[in-house]
């Protein structure tokens, strides 16, 4: 018989509680699914409330984008709300919002009220976006930290298949998304409804998980916070358990109450380290990803798809993005978080441009571009190749890093800046796209290979690699230089 103290039994112990944090994590990310479903949902349906509420281009781009507005606010104020009220707390809250908004924007009876919809669960989102990646950055042992962080983008993927496929088969069924489908609603409506099931899901798994430890250690609640460790770590060694409640406490020592003053500093007015963190979050959209998932219905119908076929097209289009996410989650924690984003940017410029110089070979003008051949072929090919780059690499990664990269006591403050930073560029690029697109596609896919070539350099000078390295560990080095920085200048 062997005892739980020897190899085997620290091997099964081991095992069960890498089982245990992968399924909390996963809970946790279930907050990245409702990001991706609410990012991609309006896809199917833009079209159909487009001409429901008779929308001009400005009207049409800011009822797909105002929900952006709403995530910049919720990811504002999640990081001040989860060190008060904890993360459980946050993420419930979180699916609440997301719920009320699905209801109320399939009742919409006009722009007005489905753009104020749109923002309350926006705001969810945005919530979501801050707590999901904090929280499993937190109860992430170091080794495997970076692959369950990769668990947030893997969840917005699949939130964004599941969106595209939802409203693919609800058109379907009705015959369009502007037809009747059941109990005589539009088509559209539905799309919308269905956002119910996954926000409900997460508010109830999120009651089920334990709190983050170093929040409870940040609340005075040490036994709690043990106990917590006890299970993620998988030891039973109460030496090392008093360690690691030591190095925590080590790193919030000179913590008090979370405030934006800790990120003040005399690089442009904050610390360089968030500025990094801002500058991950808008490049990660200025290079138009969401482009793709919120007008690729629309994009594919304007050079030559049938409806049926441009949503199709865009299931594909999803699916590419999930499968190529397991390529991240495989190699973040082995190649490193920096090598990643320089593959990926390369990739994403390329890719880009291809689909730049495709589109500037449409013919029939603006308003009805067709790609003659073999550009058509080409631009889809292009178009899954940037997908399969961004999805790698710039998807996950950049999530993982925002999780990891800040010392713990300006964590949940720089992570809420730079997750609102990442909504209103994401605003930006999805307000302006019809714009761009009035004057040409080619104009759109050009800049967005511009930023990719942009986003290369950053990466090369200034971001930090941050595989292997314990959250604890993460301000020593960072306060060090930031301030040596700041004395320079």
């Amino acid at each position: 018989m062997s005892h739980a103290g020897g190899p085997a039994g620290e091997a099964d112990e081991q095992q069960r509680t890498t089982t245990k944090v992968v399924l909390i994590s996963i809970v946790a990310a279930i907050g990245g699914f409702l990001f991706g479903f609410d990012t991609a949902v309006i896809n199917g349906a833009v079209k159909a409330v487009t001409e429901e509420f008779r929308l001009g281009d400005f009207l049409s781009g800011f009822a797909v984008s105002c929900a952006l507005l709403g995530a910049a606010v919720g990811a504002w104020f999640a990081g001040r709300l989860a060190d008060r009220y904890g993360r459980k707390a946050v993420m419930i809250v979180g699916g609440g919002l997301f719920a009320i908004s699905a209801v109320g924007s399939a009742f919409a009876f006009g722009v007005v009220d489905l753009i104020l919809w749109r923002v309350v669960g926006g705001v969810g989102v945005g919530v979501a976006s801050v707590i999901a990646p904090t929280y499993i950055a937190e109860v992430a042992p170091a080794h495997i930290r970076g692959r369950l962080a990769s668990l947030q983008q893997l969840a917005i993927t699949v939130g964004i298949f599941v969106a595209l496929l939802s409203d693919a088969f609800i058109a379907n069924t009705a015959g369009g998304a502007s037809e009747e489908a059941w109990l005589g609603w539009d088509a559209w409506r539905w799309m919308f409804l269905a956002g119910v099931v996954p926000s409900v899901v997460w508010a109830f798994l999120a009651l089920q998980v334990p709190e983050s430890p170093r929040y409870l250690i940040a609340q005075g609640q040490t036994q709690k916070a043990t106990d917590v460790l006890r299970e993620v770590l998988g030891t039973k060694s109460l030496d090392a358990l008093q360690r690691k409640v030591a190095d925590i406490k080590q790193s919030m020592r000179r913590e008090h109450d979370p405030s934006l003053r800790d990120l003040l500093g005399h690089r442009f007015g904050l610390l360089p380290i968030v500025w990094v963190g801002i500058l991950l979050s808008v490049f990660q959209q200025a290079v138009g990803i969401n482009v793709i998932f919120y007008y690729s219905t629309v994009l594919w119908q304007a050079v030559g798809f049938e409806e049926s076929q441009a949503f199709t097209t865009s299931v594909i289009t999803s699916v590419t993005n999930v499968v190529v996410t397991f390529i991240a989650i495989a190699t973040v924690d082995r190649i490193g978080r920096k090598p990643l984003l320089l593959v990926g940017s390369a990739a994403m410029a390329v890719s880009l441009a291809v689909m730049a110089v495709s589109f500037a070979q449409a013919t029939g003008g603006v308003e009805n571009p067709s790609l003659p051949a073999p550009w058509g072929v080409i631009a889809v090919v292009a178009a899954n190749a940037y997908v399969v780059a961004f999805g790698a690499t710039w998807g996950p990664v950049v999530w993982v890093l925002l999780g990891e990269m800040f010392p713990n006591k300006i964590r949940a403050a720089a992570l809420a800046v730079a997750a609102s930073a990442q909504w209103l560029a994401n605003f930006a690029i999805s307000t302006s796209f019809p714009s761009l697109a009035s004057a040409g596609l080619q104009f759109a896919y050009g800049l967005y290979a511009t930023f990719a070539a942009l986003s290369f350099v950053f990466v090369w000078r200034a971001v930090r690699e941050t595989k292997g390295r314990e959250l604890e560990d993460m301000g020593a080095d960072t306060d060090v230089r930031d301030a040596k920085v700041d004395r320079r200048r």
